[in-house]
């Protein structure tokens, strides 16, 4: 290996040109006093010995100042080399570790620009749910994820639903017909899935008219936003967003809640669950817990969580006397994404409320729901 290859290869561990020529002179010696590793470097006897503290640091040589004068040996290259491969490997985790959160910034965000490409990514986000899905999209593309919805509610998961655009009318193909027949059709196709096609397909649907976002959100944690345009239209500009973020996840989850929940009209609701179940999702407790009363049932929970005002670790145990929730009709939340129950506890009233909870006594993550004997 030439001088200039090696230089170039010792810089690319920190040594900067005077103490590579410092290094390779001692190497040459083996152990040298300072003043001659000076002469052979070209650089003053000070000097030398502030880089000699410096090499050594860095394993390169050991510095004898218990002789005088004080001697400089370079440490044996086998010893050097696993010295620096020792500190390669000491820093692999951390710049892997950097490396990865980089990539999955990187993945926190896709933009579609293609229909397809969005139901694609709405099946495999549903598939992947475990404990809560809030969902709108049109009734022209309802039976393309239809199926991976009726697996999530089988799975257990809290699927909330908007069938929205039921009245749009999608261009005729060429050759299909005229276009009062592709109408007729869509009319009729429409209507199939408003009327008969909603069983099991959710824990509650509700229908809206207008055009709206396609918005899906699952377990909090990832989802999709498409404008109406991109599954309307076959030609369009308009692109979708897939994300994966914890803190973006619930904008969307209280967006869906709050501004088009509400305006959609209540069609289809699931049956009650065969108690006992449990959940860890608060909004799925709330809702079951509804239903239950709603069939004269008078449930009974076990709430395991902790006090929101000092955070210590609490269970309580009581029977529901109330649940506030805005997910079926008649609703009955004091402000738009509230979900609480009230517990009448052997110590008095104590009002629960899901993840983040502030208003309410008890911050919920685990809640079994029992028949009240």
């Amino acid at each position: 290996m030439d001088d200039r290859t090696l230089n170039d290869l010792l810089r690319r561990f920190g040594l900067s040109d005077k103490e590579v020529d410092t290094y390779l002179s001692l190497l040459e010696h083996g152990e040298a006093k300072a003043s001659t590793v000076a002469d052979a470097a070209g650089v003053s006897k000070r000097y030398v010995y502030s880089v000699s503290e410096s090499l050594a640091e860095r394993g390169f040589v050991e510095v004898n100042d218990h002789v005088v004068p004080t001697t400089i040996r370079a440490n044996p290259p086998d010893e050097v080399i696993n010295r620096l491969r020792s500190d390669v490997d000491a820093i692999r985790p951390g710049l892997e570790e950097r490396f990865s959160r980089v990539e999955r910034r990187a993945e926190q965000f896709e933009v579609i620009k293609s229909r397809v490409t969005v139901i694609k990514r709405i099946r495999s986000l549903l598939d992947d749910a475990t404990e809560e899905v809030t969902l709108s999209i049109t009734a022209k593309q309802l039976p393309e994820v239809r199926d991976a919805l009726v697996e999530a509610v089988d799975r257990g998961v809290l699927v909330l639903l908007v069938v929205s655009d039921a009245a749009a009318k999608p261009d005729a193909e060429p050759g299909s017909g005229t276009e009062a027949d592709a109408e007729d059709e869509t009319d009729a196709t429409d209507s199939n899935v408003v009327a008969s096609g909603l069983d099991g397909v959710a824990s509650v649907v509700r229908t809206w008219s207008e055009a709206m976002p396609t918005l899906l959100t699952v377990d909090s944690a990832a989802g999709v936003v498409a404008p109406p345009e991109l599954l309307r239209r076959s030609s369009t500009d308009r692109q979708a967003i897939v994300f994966a973020q914890e803190q973006l996840a619930p904008v969307i989850v209280g967006s869906f809640l709050g501004n088009y929940w509400p305006a959609a009209t209540e069609v289809a609701t699931a049956e009650p669950a065969t108690l006992p179940v449990e959940y860890a999702n608060f909004r799925h407790t709330v809702l079951q817990v509804t239903l239950q009363l709603r069939s004269d049932v008078v449930p009974r929970v076990t709430v395991g969580g902790r006090w929101t005002d000092s955070g210590e670790e609490v269970e309580i145990t009581g029977r529901v006397v109330e649940a506030k929730q805005a997910m079926v009709e008649p609703t009955n939340n004091e402000f738009p994404v509230q979900h609480s129950l009230v517990v009448e506890t052997d110590d008095g009233p104590v009002t629960v409320g899901g993840q983040g909870a502030f208003v309410e006594d008890v911050e919920a993550d685990l809640v079994r729901i029992e028949a009240d004997e």
